[in-house]
């Protein structure tokens, strides 16, 4: 009878470890704006030629400044930015799946994305919404590290 009643300890370590919403949500964000962000870059890499005749005209168009940065940037550039998203990807799974390492992958990776355009497009120095938005994901996935392992 006391077998059929009995329930397993709570700090049983065969039981799953909950993860938490603000993680999962930060890793379903990474998700969809990476995912996003790989087919596009991995786009412009396939379509390279296509890409620059479509952002001239639309930069002749309306005037838009900061087109020459862009485009010294070769195929190559875009393709590394799809690796880095995939890289970020791979950091969000582990995350996912509570392991610290997701969180070095991830940051690694994030820092590759701000800085790489400052070489591919020769800028002085990095974006300021690049450094808001990745400085702001790692420090939100920062909160979550004393939930891994």
């Amino acid at each position: 009878m006391e077998e059929l009643n009995s329930t397993p300890p709570l700090t049983d370590p065969q039981l799953p470890e909950k993860r938490q919403t603000l993680l999962t949500v930060l890793c379903i964000l990474t998700f969809v704006g990476s995912g996003l962000n790989l087919v596009s870059s991995w786009m412009f890499a396939a379509f390279y030629d296509i890409f620059v005749i479509v952002i001239k005209e639309f930069a002749d168009k309306f005037n838009i400044p900061g087109v020459d940065a862009i485009l010294e940037a070769k195929p190559l550039f875009f393709f590394l930015s799809g690796v880095f998203y995939v890289g970020s990807i791979i950091g969000a799974v582990l995350m996912m799946r509570l392991k610290k390492a997701g969180f070095h992958v991830y940051t690694i990776f994030q820092i590759l994305l701000v800085i790489s355009p400052m070489y591919f497009m020769h800028l002085p120095g990095p974006n300021f919404l690049d450094i808001l938005f990745s400085g702001t994901f790692i420090i939100l996935y920062s909160t979550q590290l004393k939930f891994m392992h």
